[in-house]
């Protein structure tokens, strides 16, 4: 076993859910205060609270702020406007005529009168599908054929909503399979890839536009608690982590994740107790890591089973199992019994194990299969796949080594929101704050792990430069935090210009 050493400090921030005080998102810094603060029974200054006009940075998001443009199947005017946003995709007419009622071209006025057309794909609430609650969002191509923009629209409700493809306006308890992806187009290419052998009658094509959330998650799987989920995120470090939170998720686990500086999976399971796991990526085997986390995957045959033994209750079924498994165990060891039947005494013993877990866990799991459907070897994402663009393997040209980490992250962060350099200045901060260095911190971390996972031209120094941003980003979310939660009484900021 791994043994660990903690202060008082680091024990608090290892291990928050330990702790009364501890509520999701909250500055681990705050957390340990207000735990140091009760264990020296020591009482809390109580602080007004500050709002900084909230709905002018969380307006939701409105639909009659758009001009909408819907692709018409039986026109041909409408179809070719369409045209340049698919092209370089590779993405075809009989695809874009399959998902036509899942996108839209979307037109906003700027306040300073322009006017700017995307690509959108309509987010949803899998529980309210009528309710308009976000965007995902692509801009069209520059002369180069790239992408200018990508992202969310203002307000977009991007942690519960999502963009669901449904081809056969199925009602969602009905759906036989769902597939998911990180977004709209990476959908849409793999239905194309896919034609011949998908059944479009029972299926429905999921994005979560980005990096998924446990929320979306659990809102899909809550409407579709039978369906057979289809995990086909990127083939790189971040979709695979994707894919095993979904995993978690699904078995009705309270979690939280991350991957550590040396590349490790760190799974904190609050489930029944505290368990922490630290599981090795490489080489990547998600049936071995689901596995090592406890989650054993069911059987499409069993589920009835396990839904029969639900009804029997858990005091019964407690004696069930210990019965049917001294009985298997005889079996097992007598000779006697044949392979066939030891089989069906196994999958019975694993139906009672997996009722009585349903049956105990507060977050009740699901009962669908679970299939991990990721790009063929050498591709990025389905869209790659398709338009049979690899992933770079070959080994860089020497004048490629000497590539700057910090100039680097500075260009992918120089289109995100700035932190008040007069609130640097003077350590005074405000929401706007916040929010600007969490959008940085969130895209530091995709771009660092993103040549981590992919780039071999980053030299050790670029690294180094990269993690030193991320330090400062962190360092100073810190200080904002703890100036906004009212915790400044002698404290000196560590930022200045």
């Amino acid at each position: 076993p791994e043994q660990r050493n903690y202060n008082i400090i680091s024990f608090i921030k290892e291990h928050p859910h330990f702790f009364a005080e501890y509520t999701p998102g909250m500055s681990k810094d705050r957390l340990v205060n207000l735990v140091c603060n009760r264990l020296l029974n020591q009482p809390m200054t109580e602080r007004n609270t500050r709002v900084l006009d909230p709905e002018k940075h969380n307006s939701p998001f409105n639909a009659g702020d758009y001009e909408w443009q819907s692709f018409d199947r039986g026109n041909w005017e409408s179809q070719k406007k369409f045209y340049p946003y698919f092209k370089n995709r590779g993405i075809n007419l009989a695809t874009q005529r399959l998902f036509a009622d899942s996108f839209f071209l979307t037109t906003k006025q700027r306040t300073d009168g322009k006017r700017y057309t995307n690509l959108s794909f309509l987010l949803v609430l899998p529980g309210k599908p009528d309710e308009k609650v976000g965007l995902e969002e692509r801009s069209r191509p520059n002369q180069e054929g790239k992408m200018v923009y990508k992202g969310m629209a203002a307000g977009s409700n991007a942690t519960q909503g999502i963009w669901i493809g449904n081809p056969e306006h199925m009602a969602l308890p009905e759906v036989r399979n769902v597939y998911w992806f990180e977004s709209a187009l990476d959908a849409m290419a793999f239905c194309q890839l896919n034609a011949s052998t998908l059944n479009m009658e029972d299926s429905v094509f999921v994005s979560t536009g980005g990096s998924p959330s446990q929320q979306q998650f659990k809102g899909m799987i809550a409407e579709t608690p039978t369906a057979t989920h289809h995990l086909c995120f990127d083939r790189d470090r971040a979709g695979q982590v994707f894919a095993i939170n979904f995993e978690l998720t699904h078995a009705g686990r309270e979690f939280s994740s991350y991957l550590s500086k040396a590349g490790n999976l760190i799974v904190q399971d609050c489930s029944e107790g505290y368990q922490r796991h630290e599981i090795a990526m490489e080489p990547f085997d998600f049936k071995k890591v689901t596995a090592s986390l406890g989650i054993n995957a069911l059987k499409p045959d069993l589920e009835d089973a396990v839904l029969k033994y639900m009804e029997m209750g858990d005091g019964y079924l407690q004696e069930m199992y210990m019965n049917r498994r001294d009985n298997y165990e005889i079996s097992r060891t007598d000779g006697a019994t044949n392979k066939e039947e030891l089989e069906k005494m196994e999958n019975d013993l694993h139906a009672i194990s997996k009722a009585l877990q349903m049956l105990s866990r507060s977050g009740t799991p699901a009962m669908g299969n679970i299939i991990y459907e990721p790009t063929a070897e050498g591709y990025k994402d389905w869209n790659d796949q398709l338009l049979d663009k690899r992933m770079e393997t070959e080994e860089k040209e020497l004048d490629d080594w000497e590539i700057s980490g910090r100039a680097t992250l500075n260009r992918a962060l120089s289109d995100l929101p700035e932190i008040n350099a007069e609130h640097i200045r003077t350590g005074l901060y405000d929401e706007a704050d916040h929010e600007a260095v969490r959008k940085r911190i969130e895209r530091a971390e995709k771009v660092v792990q993103s040549f981590e996972v992919n780039d071999k031209g980053m030299p050790d120094k670029g690294f180094q430069e990269m993690y030193e941003i991320q330090e400062e980003l962190a360092r100073l979310e810190t200080d904002i935090t703890n100036s906004l939660s009212g915790m400044r009484e002698e404290y000196q900021p560590r930022f200045h210009r």
